[in-house]
């Protein structure tokens, strides 16, 4: 429940208290003094689309600032605290400002917040319902809103599971339809894997083989100059007439090791010895010199295979190792054996996302039908509930009729059920709900945007309302000018519809009716004022007396007539004891 608002620099509103509290609030004033931008600042408060041009002349921002009472433990105070705000006690206090440049900032419980958080709190706390709301409820999402906040918690519980249902069908629906877009490309990487698999296992390259064949080409092609190379070797170690001297490495090695050894000296036995193993290291050498020249070959043929052999690794490497040589060839094999066992299991995975979309489907059907029908249940019990409340509202003869038909299917969207049965899908259900205004009990009705004029719409509105007031938990009901183009016993009847929707609500009214401002708990005055050549509205409290003044002004146009006064006096006296009457029932 709103406590107080502050408005300034609002449109002709410098700088202006409302004073609030429960019961019904009526906000009074003659034609330009201000009267919407009190709706305005409420709405801008609760998160509505800023506009620089509300601004006032010569002010840098516009500013409002309100303080509510809420539940501690409600929604309102949650979104709060998730937003980093804190409450005082059971007071949370929120603002909005908007400067001359379009720049918007919001803060709630103290912390600065994005707008979109007034909004959500005010989705708990308030509702504004004016010309605008007239027009929304012209459009069928917006009437079928109206039928699903009459079903109350139970019918919310309902199209809570069906939205949860729905969501998770058509997220099976899209991870189904990308697996099959992506199914082609699935098929083109198995085909080409596949491919370069086949090419590996023909070829059947074995770890190291290219250094292997590398190193043995070259002995193929180099035969001549490898012997020459192990002659020379050989004979140097062992010794051999010609170009070397006769006694060898091998023999002057053992004539150094026994000379050391026979000389009696400690530390050159030592040197004897390790010469002396030299020397059996050098013995191995000419042996492993002997096995490699008899290993030498210059065989042409095998050299061609050698180079043809070694040509098709080099492809299977250019082709697929990032490493540049065998062993990335046989790394790339091992993950694409992997990748193929991974893909194929997409077949698989394929029918089983078919089986999980028909079972989300199915869920979901289940749940719109049960939606389905709890809305023709509530469409029986609104249509006669809202029509009842009619004949009062100088509607007489006129009824509310609440239509619910099946949402056709049409191409490309979301559709539940088969053939005769198929219907339409969207998240709020499966269901058209229109609200019809027809004349006499024989008149099937006719949209209510093209058979209500904008006073019947509020009126309609001003019913649904009354009606809805026990299933709606916003605590704030602003009505704005929805008496328009009412008089009479119809005004009346306005009045006290409005007193008792504030039984359960705080409502505030801006009204030019003085037969609904009869009906007030907390009577306000929006009036012009000069001060220092500037002219601006202020927001005045009115007590017993003043109030019987606006009264008469409302009712003859000048708040000092005789008549008018008493007039206005017999007003408030019957509206009281009405009230009095109603609240002792």
């Amino acid at each position: 429940m709103l406590e107080e608002v502050r408005i300034r620099g609002l449109g002709v509103i410098a700088d202006a208290t409302l004073p609030l509290g429960p019961g019904l609030t009526v906000v009074t004033g003659e034609t330009g003094a201000g009267k919407t931008m009190v709706v305005a600042g409420l709405s801008l408060l609760f998160g509505a689309r800023s506009d620089s041009g509300q601004v006032s002349r010569g002010a840098e921002a516009a500013d409002v600032e309100g303080t509510l009472i809420v539940d501690p433990d409600g929604p309102a105070a949650a979104r709060c605290r998730d937003a980093g705000g804190t409450l005082d006690d059971d007071r949370l206090i929120l603002s909005r400002t908007v400067s001359t440049e379009g720049r918007s900032r919001a803060s709630a419980g103290g912390r600065s917040v994005p707008v979109g958080v007034l909004s959500d709190i005010g989705d708990s706390e308030l509702t504004v319902h004016g010309q605008s709301t007239q027009l929304r409820l012209s459009r069928p999402g917006a009437q079928r809103e109206v039928l699903d906040r009459f079903g109350g918690a139970a019918h919310q519980s309902l199209l809570a599971d069906y939205a949860e249902a729905f969501t998770a069908w058509q997220r099976a629906v899209r991870t189904l339809d990308e697996l099959r877009r992506d199914d082609a490309g699935r098929q083109r990487e198995l085909a080409l894997l596949r491919f370069g698999l086949d090419q590996i296992y023909r070829a059947d390259p074995q770890p190291a083989e290219d250094d292997e064949i590398d190193a043995e080409t070259h002995r193929l092609a180099n035969a001549e100059a490898l012997r020459q190379a192990v002659a020379h070797a050989a004979a140097a170690i062992d010794g051999a007439p010609g170009e070397y001297d006769a006694t060898g490495a091998d023999a002057l090695l053992g004539q150094a090791a026994r000379t050391l050894a026979e000389s009696g000296d400690a530390q050159l036995r030592v040197l004897g010895e390790r010469l002396s193993e030299v020397g059996i290291q050098l013995r191995d050498i000419a042996g492993e010199l002997s096995a490699f020249a008899g290993g030498i070959s210059d065989d042409p043929d095998r050299l061609a295979a050698l180079m043809t052999r070694r040509a098709e690794l080099k492809e299977l490497v250019r082709s697929y190792s990032s490493t540049g040589d065998i062993a990335g060839v046989l790394a790339w094999a091992q993950q694409a054996r992997g990748q193929i066992a991974s893909l194929d299991d997409s077949a698989g995975r394929l029918e089983q996302l078919e089986a999980d979309r028909d079972a989300a489907a199915e869920r979901a059907e289940r749940a719109a039908a049960a939606v389905t029908r709890s809305r023709r249940a509530l469409a029986a019990r609104l249509q006669k509930q809202v029509s009842a409340a009619l004949g009062s509202l100088a509607l007489g003869g006129s009824r509310v009729l609440v239509e619910v038909t099946d949402r056709p299917a049409e191409p490309g969207r979301p559709v539940l059920g088969r053939d005769r049965s198929a219907r339409g899908a969207t998240e709020t259900g499966c269901d058209r709900v229109r609200i019809l205004l027809g004349h006499g009990a024989d008149d099937e009705g006719r949209p209510i945007d093209k058979s209500a004029s904008g006073g019947e719409l509020s009126r309609i509105m001003l019913a649904i309302e009354v009606v809805l007031a026990g299933t709606d938990p916003v605590a704030t009901m602003v009505f704005d000018e929805v008496d328009a183009g009412v008089g009479g016993a119809a005004a009346i009847e306005i009045g006290r519809r409005l007193a008792g929707l504030s039984r359960s609500h705080q409502v505030v009214v801006v009204t030019h009716l003085p037969q609904v401002a009869a009906y007030a708990d907390q009577h306000v005055k929006i009036a012009k004022r000069a001060k220092g050549g500037v002219i601006a509205s202020g927001i005045t409290p009115l007590d017993p007396e003043q109030r019987l003044d606006e009264l008469t002004r409302m009712l003859a146009g000048l708040s000092d007539s005789d008549s008018g006064r008493a007039h206005a006096r017999e007003l408030l006296s019957a509206a009281d004891h009405d009230k009095k009457r109603r609240k002792a029932r």
